[in-house]
């Protein structure tokens, strides 16, 4: 296992010969800020950031605090990552504008005690948030990553949940309308994101794919509300800052050891291990579940 030194130097040794364009999805607070800022630190902000998400004031805030230099470029991006109509809008402007896309960082979230939970288009919205709303951007924003490809650039994608989990699936109920709960949910997002991530790399072997768990992390997701709040002392030392996470998190965006094929790794950037429920039957039978149910074609 690498230390966090060890990742923190190797992460200072990259030195891109473009200026990459990354997309944060959830970047507008935790770790897809904290991340955002670690890239923007390791490109000396020679870098194109969207942040993607639905804070507006939170993403100026963000973009005032990073490195201004000739080559940085910041900017917000609203959606409504719930939903797949609003995704699909989006995605299309920005493969209007974009000339490519090299990092798509994925970190969209929600931590609820509720049940099942659907948005107007019928998805319930954990899974629209941590399963088919990120695929959804990837489907979407395939070409500008293999235009980046097609480039001679780095083209890499990074959903952060928690890889190697291998939570078991329900198979002949995989949107969970019959079954649903908070663990039933949590077993297909977690376990849907690994299998999604061995298909893609299949079907785009020059692409790298890689599924990762944060680990125990300081977000406003565990920190936020009276409880979090009261909890804090007891959680600090048993968690990270996101800051600290971000040097783990930003590791596959930056390390030629991901440029292409699929990764699963641990809070540490350590092989958490493929999926045990990944089989070619298995792969195609969620690979077509969440086309249909991001609305793909």
């Amino acid at each position: 296992m690498p230390t966090w030194q060890a990742v923190r130097a190797a992460n200072a040794t990259y030195h891109p010969s473009f200026r990459p364009v990354a997309l944060f999805v959830g970047g507008t607070s935790g770790l897809g800020q904290a991340t955002a800022e670690s890239l923007a630190r390791y490109t000396n902000s020679n870098v194109h950031i969207i942040l993607c998400g639905r804070n507006k004031e939170a993403a100026e805030k963000i973009i005032a605090s990073l490195p201004q230099t000739e080559g940085s470029k910041y900017e917000f991006v609203k959606c409504e990552a719930t939903m797949m109509d609003e995704i699909a809008k989006v995605s299309a402007d920005l493969r209007e504008r974009l000339p490519k896309l090299n990092y798509l960082f994925l970190s969209q979230g929600i931590l609820t005690m509720k049940g099942r939970t659907e948005t107007t288009e019928g998805i319930d919205r954990k899974l629209a948030l941590h399963l088919y709303g990120r695929w959804k951007f990837v489907f979407e924003l395939m070409p500008l990553l293999d235009r980046a490809k097609g480039m001679g650039e780095e083209a890499r994608v990074v959903t952060v949940l928690s890889a190697g989990g291998n939570g078991k699936v329900i198979w002949d109920d995989l949107d969970l309308k019959k079954n649903y709960s908070l663990v039933t949910a949590k077993n297909h997002a977690t376990t849907g994101n690994d299998i999604m991530v061995d298909e893609m790399a299949r079907r785009y072997p020059n692409i790298s794919f890689t599924h990762m768990y944060p680990g125990g992390v300081r977000t406003p997701i565990i920190t936020g509300g009276w409880i979090g709040k009261a909890l804090l002392p007891l959680t600090i030392p048993l968690t990270e800052s996101p800051a600290q996470a971000s040097e783990w998190l930003v590791h596959p965006l930056l390390s030629e050891v991901f440029a292409k094929g699929a990764f699963y790794l641990d809070n540490h950037a350590d092989d958490a291990g493929a999926n045990k429920w990944s089989t070619e039957e298995t792969r195609k039978s969620f690979y077509d579940h969440v086309r249909h149910m991001s609305k793909m074609t």
